[in-house]
């Protein structure tokens, strides 16, 4: 892993992994995935990632008992 920012003003994370020139994008859910002409995972971008953490604690929570 490169870099990852937070930013508190829109609520997102950006994990970066890579320096290579982002070619498209593929959203599922509040995550984007950004990825180089040759496919390889450069920038992933979660977004609302209060609400985030908060479901995927509750979800982990749940499927342990």
């Amino acid at each position: 892993m490169k870099k990852m920012r937070y930013s508190k003003d829109v609520d997102a994370m950006l994990i970066e992994l890579s320096d290579a020139p982002i070619a498209f994008a593929e959203e599922q859910g509040k995550m984007i995935f950004h990825y180089s002409a040759k496919e390889e995972l450069v920038l992933i971008e979660i977004l609302d990632v209060k609400e985030f953490l908060i479901e995927s604690s509750l979800s982990e929570l749940i499927s342990n008992q």
